[in-house]
């Protein structure tokens, strides 16, 4: 998985205060108000990056928002744990996707997915991590988030990670 190519007219940018992010609707409140409301206050403080997908006209066709954190060694299923020191994990946090209501269905989620997680791979030779993981808000996105390669936390039926083994594998396979 080489750099994910968007369709022409399309850009992917870092977000910026002159992006119009209150205009943003993609059907779930929650996904709406972080990017209007908190998502660059977030990205100010250094707390998290968040990447913006513009269309022809420059309106956000989608965006995600990557942090990391920590988690404990526990909370982690034993394929990702083995061989590691029983403590808090760094992990990289896939906090938040959505593709606006007018553009679903387009493949800009996956494509955006795939970019997120390219992004991460590339983050990891610099600052270490175990796992990606993410909270899903839904069923849906539970099941979109499965078809690549997440699995479920033990426990946590709603909190996913895909191992940084899994994701090397990922990112090798595409080139």
């Amino acid at each position: 998985m080489n750099g994910v190519q968007f369709p022409d007219g399309f850009r992917l940018e870092r977000l910026a205060r002159a992006h119009p992010r209150k205009r943003f609707r993609c059907g779930e409140a929650a996904v709406d108000d972080w990017l209007a409301a908190h998502a660059l206050q977030h990205q100010e403080k250094h707390l998290s990056a968040t990447k913006v997908l513009l269309d022809e006209a420059g309106a956000i066709a989608g965006y995600y928002t990557l942090a990391t954190a920590q988690v404990d060694f526990s909370d982690l299923p034993t394929e990702v744990t083995k061989r590691l020191p029983r403590r808090i994990l760094p992990v990289a946090v896939l906090a938040w996707l959505g593709v606006s209501a007018e553009r679903q269905g387009q493949g800009l989620g996956a494509r955006m997915l795939a970019q997120a997680l390219r992004d991460c791979y590339e983050a990891g030779n610099t600052f270490a991590f175990v796992a990606v993981i993410l909270d899903c808000l839904n069923d849906a996105a539970k099941a979109f988030y499965k078809r690549w390669d997440f699995e479920e936390v033990p426990g946590r039926p709603y909190r996913l990670f895909l191992s940084a083994k899994r994701l090397d594998a990922m990112m090798e396979e595409g080139g």
